[in-house]
């Protein structure tokens, strides 16, 4: 699991000789998918250029509290708002001083004291600055407010010195940061949803219509989803499969029982409707075996569409719906269809006229299309492989 990419770090650099030690940690954090924006201060300026830190970053460097060009953004508020974390790297004595004061003199520390994110601070100072009573006071303090230091290391100083205030190195930097995103992930305790299996829809006390669907792929998900610690549950219509005992199972037949189910496990934040759901049930179900006849008719109305309401339900909607599209042709078109007309965030799409995948195979070949008019193909591999791929970008996705 990349527990970095799409993550939304705000680096702070400080003025210090360990300052080009950050251009590392921006290359080293870019390169695993996390989007940087940085703040220089003034004094950092003058050991990395605003040019070194927006080529590695990709993005503008913010400097200057009061900018002409961004006097409706209002910077200091609206980066602590964009970021999932803020780390200031190098922090020196002087910029702990003043947010253990509460001094918001420029704009890194006015987006520190708006923010109401977590915020992280590597030192890097002189070991006498390190070790002066006024600094351990006001990093207490600041351990006190909340904030997060990492290091410093012991270690030999610029200056030539040997003691504790060497900043840590980025690659612990990153390790610290890691770690914290992963304790996030699984403290939040994610609640997941998936159905799976075909419906039967009774025509007499024998006799019920039916499709192929053996919910290998359904069940599959959800053993993906609660091994990476989903609190998951699975609504199956009629199948022989087994689940893991950490799932809470629910079993049903018609679709009108798995509706019901569905309606009593919300709230949840993913739901992924893999059942085959009957479109139709008998309007008029015989309540003895109908004996054999020359011709039968039988009257059909819709069930209701359990896709279509929970993606529709307005408090009740979880974060990510993700629909499943069985087809024979025209793949792409229905499945950006479906993704629209029932207001899916994604579909996951495979075709079923190949024998080798699908129904009752244990293998698959999926195309996830998305929202933003993309889509991806996931390869050939047994349903576990497609499935334990498809919650990567699940998690991905929710961080």
């Amino acid at each position: 699991m990349n527990i970095f990419l799409n993550k939304k770090i705000l680096l702070i650099i400080c003025g210090g000789i360990s300052a080009y030690k950050s251009l590392e940690l921006i290359r080293s954090l870019k390169k695993r998918g996390a989007q940087i924006k940085t703040i220089l201060t003034e004094s950092a300026k003058q050991f990395v250029t605003p040019l070194s830190v927006t080529s590695l970053s990709k993005e503008k460097v913010y400097d200057d509290l009061f900018s002409l060009e961004n006097e409706t953004e209002m910077d200091h508020i609206s980066l602590s708002r964009w970021s999932d974390i803020i780390l200031v790297a190098p922090v020196t004595a002087n910029t702990i001083a003043k947010l253990s004061s509460g001094s918001s003199d420029d704009l890194a520390s006015t987006v520190i004291l708006a923010s109401n994110k977590d915020i992280f601070l590597a030192p890097a100072m002189n070991v006498r600055m390190w070790e002066h009573p006024s600094t351990k006071e006001n990093v207490n303090k600041l351990k006190k407010y909340g904030f997060n230091f990492i290091g410093p290391e012991i270690g030999d100083m610029a200056c030539g010195e040997f003691g504790e205030g060497k900043m840590t190195e980025p690659k612990q930097i990153e390790k610290k940061i890691e770690i914290y995103f992963k304790n996030l992930f699984k403290k939040k305790r994610y609640k997941a949803l998936v159905t799976a299996g075909p419906t039967y829809e009774y025509i007499d006390p024998v006799r019920f219509i039916a499709n192929k669907s053996s919910g290998k792929q359904g069940y599959a998900l959800a053993k993906s989803l609660s091994k990476k610690g989903f609190e998951t549950t699975l609504i199956s219509g009629p199948t022989s499969l087994h689940v893991e005992k950490d799932i809470n199972l629910i079993k049903v037949e018609t679709a009108e029982e798995m509706f019901q189910a569905t309606q009593k496990s919300l709230p949840v934040d993913v739901a992924i409707f893999s059942a085959a759901v009957g479109d139709y049930k008998v309007k008029k179900i015989s309540k003895e075996k109908i004996k054999k006849q020359d011709k039968l008719n039988l009257e059909l109305e819709k069930n209701v569409d359990i896709l279509n309401y929970v993606s529709n339900h307005n408090y009740l909607r979880p974060k990510l719906i993700i629909g499943f599209a069985a087809e024979t042709n025209n793949l792409e078109d229905y499945a950006n269809k479906k993704l629209y007309e029932k207001n899916c965030d994604w579909i996951i799409a495979n075709d079923i006229s190949n024998k080798k995948i699908g129904f009752d195979s244990d293998y698959n070949e999926v195309s996830i299309f998305y929202k933003n008019n993309k889509n991806e193909k996931i390869s050939y591999k047994s349903k576990p492989e497609i499935s334990d791929e498809v919650v990567e970008k699940i998690i991905n996705h929710l961080n």
